[in-house]
Protein backbone atom coordinates (compact mmCIF):
# COMPACT_ATOMS: atom_id res chain seq x y z
CA UNK A 1 0.00 0.00 0.00
CA UNK A 2 1.03 3.61 -0.96
CA UNK A 3 1.42 5.96 2.12
CA UNK A 4 0.77 9.96 1.74
CA UNK A 5 2.94 12.12 2.89
CA UNK A 6 0.40 13.40 4.99
CA UNK A 7 0.44 9.80 6.78
CA UNK A 8 3.83 9.49 6.65
CA UNK A 9 4.36 12.59 8.23
CA UNK A 10 1.73 11.57 11.01
CA UNK A 11 3.82 8.37 11.67
CA UNK A 12 7.23 10.37 12.23
CA UNK A 13 5.30 12.61 14.77
CA UNK A 14 4.13 10.26 16.44
CA UNK A 15 7.99 8.17 17.15
CA UNK A 16 9.07 11.48 17.99
CA UNK A 17 6.43 11.99 20.74
CA UNK A 18 7.53 8.27 22.05
CA UNK A 19 11.23 9.09 21.97
CA UNK A 20 10.36 12.36 24.20
CA UNK A 21 8.51 10.61 26.56
CA UNK A 22 10.63 7.13 26.38
CA UNK A 23 9.99 7.18 30.26
CA UNK A 24 6.19 8.31 30.80
CA UNK A 25 2.65 6.54 30.33
CA UNK A 26 2.12 6.79 26.74
CA UNK A 27 -1.21 5.85 25.68
CA UNK A 28 -2.64 5.09 22.02
CA UNK A 29 -5.34 8.32 22.85
CA UNK A 30 -1.94 10.49 23.63
CA UNK A 31 0.20 9.72 19.72
CA UNK A 32 -3.26 9.93 18.07
CA UNK A 33 -3.77 13.05 19.43
CA UNK A 34 -0.28 14.13 19.01
CA UNK A 35 -0.10 13.27 15.31
CA UNK A 36 -3.83 14.75 14.96
CA UNK A 37 -6.28 11.73 13.91
CA UNK A 38 -8.84 9.58 16.38
CA UNK A 39 -7.25 6.86 17.68
CA UNK A 40 -8.62 3.75 15.05
CA UNK A 41 -7.75 5.69 12.56
CA UNK A 42 -4.62 6.36 13.52
CA UNK A 43 -3.41 2.69 14.74
CA UNK A 44 -4.23 1.64 10.96
CA UNK A 45 -2.10 5.00 9.57
CA UNK A 46 0.73 3.80 11.53
CA UNK A 47 0.83 0.18 11.13
CA UNK A 48 0.55 1.07 7.56
CA UNK A 49 3.71 3.21 7.47
CA UNK A 50 5.75 1.50 10.01
CA UNK A 51 4.38 -2.62 9.66
CA UNK A 52 3.70 -2.99 13.28
CA UNK A 53 0.93 -1.11 15.89
CA UNK A 54 1.95 1.85 17.71
CA UNK A 55 1.88 -0.15 20.80
CA UNK A 56 4.30 -2.73 19.31
CA UNK A 57 6.81 -0.11 17.85
CA UNK A 58 6.51 1.66 21.32
CA UNK A 59 7.87 -1.50 23.01
CA UNK A 60 10.36 -2.17 20.66
CA UNK A 61 11.75 1.58 20.80
CA UNK A 62 11.75 1.03 24.92
CA UNK A 63 14.07 -2.03 24.22
CA UNK A 64 16.07 -0.24 21.74
CA UNK A 65 16.48 2.32 24.36
CA UNK A 66 17.62 0.16 26.79
CA UNK A 67 20.40 -1.05 24.71
CA UNK A 68 21.42 2.01 24.04
CA UNK A 69 21.90 2.59 27.73
CA UNK A 70 23.45 0.23 28.73
CA UNK A 71 25.76 -0.18 25.89
CA UNK A 72 27.15 3.35 26.35
CA UNK A 73 27.54 2.82 30.29
CA UNK A 74 28.99 -0.19 31.45
CA UNK A 75 28.02 0.55 34.60
CA UNK A 76 24.53 0.99 34.02
CA UNK A 77 22.04 -1.16 36.22
CA UNK A 78 19.43 -3.36 35.06
CA UNK A 79 17.38 -1.04 37.76
CA UNK A 80 18.26 2.15 36.38
CA UNK A 81 17.79 1.17 32.71
CA UNK A 82 14.01 -0.15 33.09
CA UNK A 83 13.16 3.25 35.11
CA UNK A 84 14.41 5.43 32.42
CA UNK A 85 12.58 3.46 29.49
CA UNK A 86 9.35 3.39 31.24
CA UNK A 87 8.97 0.35 32.31
CA UNK A 88 8.29 -0.56 36.13
CA UNK A 89 8.67 -4.08 36.57
CA UNK A 90 12.49 -5.65 36.11
CA UNK A 91 10.90 -9.04 35.11
CA UNK A 92 8.82 -7.56 32.35
CA UNK A 93 11.62 -5.42 30.80
CA UNK A 94 14.17 -8.52 30.89
CA UNK A 95 11.36 -11.15 29.48
CA UNK A 96 10.82 -8.63 26.78
CA UNK A 97 14.48 -7.58 26.06
CA UNK A 98 15.47 -11.54 26.22
CA UNK A 99 13.01 -12.09 23.63
CA UNK A 100 13.73 -9.40 21.49
CA UNK A 101 17.61 -9.08 21.98
CA UNK A 102 18.46 -13.20 22.37
CA UNK A 103 20.00 -12.29 25.31
CA UNK A 104 19.30 -10.81 29.08
CA UNK A 105 20.12 -7.24 29.85
CA UNK A 106 23.07 -8.34 32.13
CA UNK A 107 24.08 -10.76 28.79
CA UNK A 108 24.07 -8.19 26.22
CA UNK A 109 25.53 -5.94 28.39
CA UNK A 110 28.39 -7.70 29.57
CA UNK A 111 29.21 -9.82 26.23
CA UNK A 112 29.54 -6.38 23.88
CA UNK A 113 33.20 -6.42 24.01
CA UNK A 114 33.45 -9.93 23.15
CA UNK A 115 31.56 -9.69 20.31
CA UNK A 116 32.46 -6.84 18.67
CA UNK A 117 36.37 -8.70 18.76
CA UNK A 118 34.51 -11.63 17.33
CA UNK A 119 33.25 -9.76 14.06
CA UNK A 120 36.11 -7.59 13.13
CA UNK A 121 38.06 -10.68 13.01
CA UNK A 122 35.19 -12.37 11.23
CA UNK A 123 36.23 -10.44 8.05
CA UNK A 124 39.58 -11.60 8.00
CA UNK A 125 38.37 -15.35 7.87
CA UNK A 126 37.86 -17.88 4.81
CA UNK A 127 34.84 -18.13 3.83
CA UNK A 128 33.15 -21.55 2.98
CA UNK A 129 32.16 -22.20 -0.94
CA UNK A 130 28.03 -22.01 -1.44
CA UNK A 131 26.61 -25.31 -0.27
CA UNK A 132 23.94 -27.26 -2.37
CA UNK A 133 20.86 -25.90 -2.92
CA UNK A 134 18.59 -28.05 -1.37
CA UNK A 135 14.53 -27.09 -1.66
CA UNK A 136 12.70 -25.21 -0.56
CA UNK A 137 15.22 -22.62 -1.12
CA UNK A 138 15.27 -19.31 -2.37
CA UNK A 139 17.86 -17.17 -3.84
CA UNK A 140 18.53 -13.62 -2.14
CA UNK A 141 20.37 -10.77 -4.92
CA UNK A 142 22.08 -7.80 -3.10
CA UNK A 143 22.03 -4.38 -4.65
CA UNK A 144 24.73 -2.62 -2.05
CA UNK A 145 25.94 0.95 -2.26
CA UNK A 146 29.53 0.89 -3.97
CA UNK A 147 31.22 2.46 -1.06
CA UNK A 148 29.96 -0.09 1.66
CA UNK A 149 32.54 -2.54 3.34
CA UNK A 150 31.01 -4.30 5.93
CA UNK A 151 28.65 -6.92 7.35
CA UNK A 152 25.15 -7.85 5.78
CA UNK A 153 22.60 -10.42 7.72
CA UNK A 154 19.91 -11.55 5.29
CA UNK A 155 17.13 -13.49 7.12
CA UNK A 156 13.82 -14.66 6.76
CA UNK A 157 11.45 -13.58 9.55
CA UNK A 158 8.53 -14.56 10.32
CA UNK A 159 6.96 -10.54 11.13
CA UNK A 160 7.86 -7.62 8.61
CA UNK A 161 10.54 -6.49 11.34
CA UNK A 162 13.58 -7.98 12.37
CA UNK A 163 12.97 -8.27 16.40
CA UNK A 164 13.51 -12.01 16.94
CA UNK A 165 16.20 -14.60 15.48
CA UNK A 166 15.13 -15.52 12.27
CA UNK A 167 14.16 -18.69 11.11
CA UNK A 168 16.97 -19.12 8.60
CA UNK A 169 19.57 -16.18 7.75
CA UNK A 170 23.06 -15.78 6.81
CA UNK A 171 26.23 -13.28 7.25
CA UNK A 172 27.94 -11.73 3.98
CA UNK A 173 30.76 -9.33 3.58
CA UNK A 174 30.29 -6.78 1.19
CA UNK A 175 31.78 -7.92 -1.74
CA UNK A 176 29.31 -11.14 -1.65
CA UNK A 177 25.97 -9.89 -3.34
CA UNK A 178 23.98 -13.29 -3.63
CA UNK A 179 23.12 -16.26 -1.06
CA UNK A 180 20.94 -19.27 -1.32
CA UNK A 181 18.84 -20.23 2.20
CA UNK A 182 18.06 -23.56 1.72
CA UNK A 183 15.71 -26.20 3.74
CA UNK A 184 13.42 -23.56 4.68
CA UNK A 185 10.30 -25.05 7.13
CA UNK A 186 6.83 -24.41 5.36
CA UNK A 187 5.43 -21.30 6.38
CA UNK A 188 5.07 -17.53 5.10
CA UNK A 189 8.24 -14.83 5.73
CA UNK A 190 9.49 -11.67 5.05
CA UNK A 191 12.85 -11.69 3.95
CA UNK A 192 15.20 -9.00 5.50
CA UNK A 193 18.35 -8.11 5.09
CA UNK A 194 20.50 -5.05 7.60
CA UNK A 195 24.20 -4.06 7.28
CA UNK A 196 26.92 -2.52 9.43
CA UNK A 197 30.01 -1.42 8.51
CA UNK A 198 33.26 -2.45 10.08
CA UNK A 199 34.07 -0.19 13.30
CA UNK A 200 36.31 0.29 15.99
CA UNK A 201 33.23 1.28 18.14
CA UNK A 202 31.37 -1.64 19.52
CA UNK A 203 28.04 0.48 19.56
CA UNK A 204 28.18 0.73 15.53
CA UNK A 205 27.20 -3.20 16.11
CA UNK A 206 24.62 -3.36 18.80
CA UNK A 207 22.83 0.25 18.00
CA UNK A 208 21.49 0.05 14.94
CA UNK A 209 19.44 2.95 13.65
CA UNK A 210 22.05 3.91 11.09
CA UNK A 211 22.57 0.52 9.57
CA UNK A 212 21.62 -0.12 5.94
CA UNK A 213 18.29 -1.83 5.25
CA UNK A 214 16.41 -3.49 2.88
CA UNK A 215 12.97 -6.23 2.53
CA UNK A 216 11.61 -7.71 -0.28
CA UNK A 217 8.41 -5.97 -0.04
CA UNK A 218 5.89 -8.92 -0.29
CA UNK A 219 5.49 -11.92 2.23
CA UNK A 220 7.04 -15.29 0.93
CA UNK A 221 5.05 -18.33 1.03
CA UNK A 222 7.52 -21.20 1.41
CA UNK A 223 6.26 -24.78 0.34
CA UNK A 224 8.07 -27.80 -0.07
CA UNK A 225 8.66 -27.09 -3.76
CA UNK A 226 9.87 -23.70 -3.50
CA UNK A 227 12.55 -21.88 -5.58
CA UNK A 228 12.55 -18.47 -5.76
CA UNK A 229 14.82 -15.66 -6.36
CA UNK A 230 14.60 -12.17 -5.02
CA UNK A 231 16.16 -8.65 -5.19
CA UNK A 232 16.81 -7.39 -2.13
CA UNK A 233 18.08 -3.22 -2.24
CA UNK A 234 20.04 -2.02 0.78
CA UNK A 235 19.04 1.51 1.69
CA UNK A 236 19.77 4.32 4.38
CA UNK A 237 17.51 3.84 7.59
CA UNK A 238 14.13 6.09 6.78
CA UNK A 239 12.63 8.16 10.12
CA UNK A 240 10.07 6.00 10.47
CA UNK A 241 11.61 2.59 10.15
CA UNK A 242 10.95 0.05 13.35
CA UNK A 243 14.25 -0.38 15.67
CA UNK A 244 16.68 -3.69 14.88
CA UNK A 245 16.47 -5.48 17.88
CA UNK A 246 17.85 -8.31 17.05
CA UNK A 247 21.48 -8.84 18.11
CA UNK A 248 23.19 -9.70 14.83
CA UNK A 249 26.68 -10.31 16.69
CA UNK A 250 25.16 -12.77 18.66
CA UNK A 251 23.29 -14.40 15.15
CA UNK A 252 26.58 -14.51 13.46
CA UNK A 253 28.14 -16.33 16.77
CA UNK A 254 25.93 -18.55 17.19
CA UNK A 255 26.37 -19.59 13.57
CA UNK A 256 29.46 -20.26 13.53
CA UNK A 257 29.48 -21.87 16.61
CA UNK A 258 26.83 -24.47 14.64
CA UNK A 259 29.79 -25.03 12.05
CA UNK A 260 32.20 -25.45 14.32
CA UNK A 261 30.27 -28.25 16.31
Amino acid sequence: MINTDDQINAGIKAIEYMKKHIDKEITSKDLAGFAGYSPYHFSRVFKEVTGVSPRYYLSALRIETGKEILVNASYSSVLKTILAVGFRSFGTFSTRFKQFVGLSPKQFQISTNHLHQFINQYQYRDKCAQKQMNPPFITIHLEVPVDFKGIIFVGLFPRPIPDQKPVLGKALMSNQTNCVLSKIPPGTYYALAAAFPISLNPKEYFLLDRALRGKFENPIEITSDTREELQIKLRQPLPFDPPILVNLPKLLFDQEKNKAN
